[in-house]
């Protein structure tokens, strides 16, 4: 027999009852994680080391007479864990203490007795700090007794009757570490205002894991794959995107081991991701995650050499980086190689986003972590990513790199309201540096918006999800790679632009057309004389005989003390405008300005040396869908049911109102 669905379930409720059972009138709703989790998490490691528990204590006697000091990987290995406690104490030992001041002395005992990697779990769910609170209220010895009773069985040996009939079944690792994120999910629920930020919906994650792994399943073979999240969380989209590989590694018949990597700022997420990993058995994975507030993925990167097959991530949206900035020596003196780049000859090319929000340079981060071989990459961003920045600017700059690398595969808009804290629009951006023939060049939009279901209940601002029928129809439009309504097909310049500043001269009135002026003598017209559109042009140089005249770079022939010259004028800037002309401008910009502009502003010109090229990707453009416009006959019929509604009530309202004037 194994555990089922109902079993979990049913543990995953009875330690949720602890909750309300033991800390109602100790802690607010909202805080009763911080108790509840890392118990949880203690009470299945102490289950798990029961049996190792003596031949550990003895090791530990032996190593200390002889005076050994790296005592970790051998006391691991005789627990035959990626964790051990080498305190005296089970947490079934401490159930019997009756002095209050005893049982708290023993349990923090026990507590100092577990290993590095677990006291740095502790450390940062902060949980020595809950001790004395729970051992004053007297909280501690319950909480310990509600967890060891042969009520509920977190071991992943039976419990047994006394007649010896099994009456709770051994819990291994994958139920284990469903019923924590059972919990995890619950109490992120609870405080729906911040879920968002730690806590990706499975729907959105499975979605995620598919699009990296689907287009490369029957290219899976048999070995070890690296994945790797910045901004990890609880672990979620590393545990999921692991099941997912190795599931389909076992449909083409292959046999992969996967290594997680992770890195996370908030102290207690890093925490729960961690001990999550150690509850499923996966201590190595547990040793690659990296986190705490030292360990910013921006201004501290932990995998600076690493390389990794796969990568997936929901980073921060609009969450100032600014600290992390001052860190890395500002935007100017930028050291990180990650985000000052060469591209299209420009050795110093800037990744450095507005400090306001740092999500594109989590994507920048993995881009950076590719493997030469081909990585696969799926990162959640809100809309800003796609337009915010301009020619020139960071945010520009990194949807630039990525487009003209040609490692942008495609974008899925998600539904609106997907995620717990927000209801805004939402993308997921799928790249690899390896992409298939027939992808080269071409960029794939996914209008995936109206594919959902309601929930029956709103969590937070969640009010949909994407059912298994949702994710399998939007994985088969990006397999399928063909224009329809909820697709669309671009070449990759589609989304540049030339961003060019388009001058006018400046013409003041009492300006002399047969001299230049210098630049303190312009700075002295402009206080003095007033713009008018019919006064001479002010010319600021005039060039030497022989030079070409070119009027869309601002040599113009003029006349010049009676002769011919070709001279540049001041520029007006107040007149001065900019041009977007999309890169696949048929002639490029003096065809666009030819066109566009000279029409209106014969002598208007352009700064060639001021040219940007930017990026940006607009789903509403591609995929807008006007609304038809009313037919006469509905309005008709409109007005004459509002006609009908209001008859007679302007009547009444004047006949009600009181005489206010004289006659």
């Amino acid at each position: 027999m194994t555990t089922t669905n109902t079993d979990l379930n049913w543990i995953a409720n009875y330690i949720w009852g602890i909750a309300d059972d033991v800390l109602r009138d100790l802690y607010v709703r909202g805080k009763y994680r911080d108790v509840i989790l890392p118990m949880t998490v203690l009470r299945r490691l102490d289950a798990v080391l029961e049996d190792s528990k003596q031949a550990v204590l003895d090791m530990k006697t032996t190593l200390d007479n002889a005076g050994v000091i790296e005592q970790d990987p051998t006391l691991r290995q005789i627990a035959d864990q990626a964790f051990y406690n080498t305190s005296k104490f089970t947490l079934s030992d401490l159930r019997a203490r009756a002095n209050r001041q005893q049982l708290e002395a023993d349990f923090r005992a026990w507590l100092d007795g577990f290993s590095p990697n677990v006291q740095d779990i502790l450390e940062n769910f902060e949980f020595r700090n809950q001790v004395s609170r729970l051992s004053r209220a007297d909280a501690l010895g319950t909480l310990i007794e509600k967890l060891t009773s042969p009520d509920i069985n977190l071991s992943p040996a039976p419990v047994h009757y006394a007649d010896g009939k099994v009456r709770h079944l051994g819990l291994d690792n994958h139920g284990m570490g469903t019923i924590f994120e059972e919990l995890i999910r619950r109490f992120n629920e609870e405080n729906n205002e911040e879920a968002g930020e730690h806590w990706t919906p499975r729907d959105a994650v499975t979605l995620m894991a598919k699009l990296v792994f689907l287009p490369v399943a029957d290219q899976i073979k048999s070995g070890t794959y690296l994945i790797y999240d910045g901004a990890c969380g609880t672990g979620g989209m590393l545990t999921v995107a692991e099941d997912v590989l190795q599931q389909l590694a076992a449909d083409h018949g292959k046999e992969v081991s996967t290594h997680l990597y992770g890195q996370e700022i908030n102290a207690e997420t890093y925490a729960i991701c961690k001990a999550d990993l150690l509850l499923k058995g996966e201590g190595d994975a547990a040793d690659n995650i990296v986190g705490g507030p030292e360990h910013s993925t921006l201004a501290n990167d932990a995998f600076p050499s690493r390389e990794f097959d796969f990568m997936l991530s929901n980073p921060p949206y609009g969450k100032s980086w600014k600290t992390d900035l001052e860190r890395m020596g500002g935007k100017r003196d930028m050291r990180d190689p990650r985000f000052v780049i060469e591209h299209d000859g420009d050795p110093e090319y800037s990744l450095v986003t507005r400090s306001s929000d740092g999500q594109m340079l989590f994507l920048a981060n993995k881009l950076s972590k590719m493997k030469p071989g081909g990585s696969r990459i799926a990162e959640v961003h809100n809309g800003s990513s796609l337009f915010t920045g301009d020619a020139g600017q960071g945010e520009s700059n990194i949807r630039r790199w990525i487009i003209e690398n040609d490692w942008l595969e495609a974008i899925v808009a998600l539904p609106l309201n997907m995620f717990y804290n927000t209801g805004i629009a939402t993308y997921v951006w799928v790249l690899t540096n390896r992409k298939p023939d027939h992808r080269q060049g071409k960029v794939q939009l996914i209008d995936a918006t109206e594919w959902h279901r309601p929930l029956r209940k709103n969590l937070g601002k969640k009010n949909c999800e994407l059912g298994e029928a949702d994710i399998q129809r939007i994985c088969d439009t990006f397999l399928a790679f063909e224009e329809s309504e909820q697709s669309k097909i671009f070449d990759n310049a589609a989304f540049g632009y030339y961003k060019v500043t388009v001058e006018r001269p400046l013409r003041l009135e009492g300006t002399d057309p047969n001299r230049a002026y210098k630049a303190a003598e312009i700075k002295k017209l402009k206080e003095d004389c007033e713009r008018s559109e019919t006064a001479p042009p002010v010319i600021k140089k005039i060039h030497k005989r022989g030079t070409e005249t070119d009027p869309l770079r601002g040599r113009f022939e003029a006349t010049v003390n009676g002769r011919p010259a070709v001279v540049e004028y001041e520029p007006d800037t107040d007149l001065r405008d900019t041009e977007q002309i999309p890169l696949q401008e048929e002639g490029g910009i003096e065809a666009f300005l030819q066109r566009e502009v000279l029409p209106y502003a014969a002598d208007a010109w352009y700064q060639p040396d001021s040219v940007r090229i930017g990026y940006e990707i607009s789903f509403t453009r591609y995929f807008y869908k006007p609304q038809p416009m009313r037919t006469l006959e509905e309005i008709r019929a409109d007005i004459i049911a509002l006609e009908k509604e209001t008859e007679g009530l302007l009547g009444e309202i004047v006949g009600a109102q009181p005489h206010t004037r004289g006659t």
